[in-house]
């Protein structure tokens, strides 16, 4: 089953169009039958988004839990999600 991963983005932030790079990067590494993801714009999805505690952009959720509330390096953000795999 794959993972879920949700970069919350806001619109014009620049932060958040790279750490959808980095992430499309991880994505194709690891293999896409393996991770799922999803942009959430908090424009459009505020309730979730306060739900799971976003406070700012970007912040990233991996199977529903705020894991990243700003953006992390693609080494840290690469390995939370082969510890991830790696436990499923």
């Amino acid at each position: 089953m794959p993972i879920l991963v949700e970069i919350f983005s806001s619109p014009g932030c620049s932060k958040c169009g790279h750490a959808k790079a980095v992430l499309l990067k991880l994505v194709n590494e690891v293999g896409a039958d393996v991770i799922e993801w999803r942009d959430v714009n908090i424009l459009q999805e505020l309730d979730y988004a306060v739900t799971l505690g976003v406070l700012s952009t970007p912040a990233i959720a991996i199977d529903g839990q705020l894991i990243f509330t700003s953006l992390p390096s693609s080494k840290k953000l690469g390995q939370e999600l082969k510890n991830r795999l790696r436990s499923n």
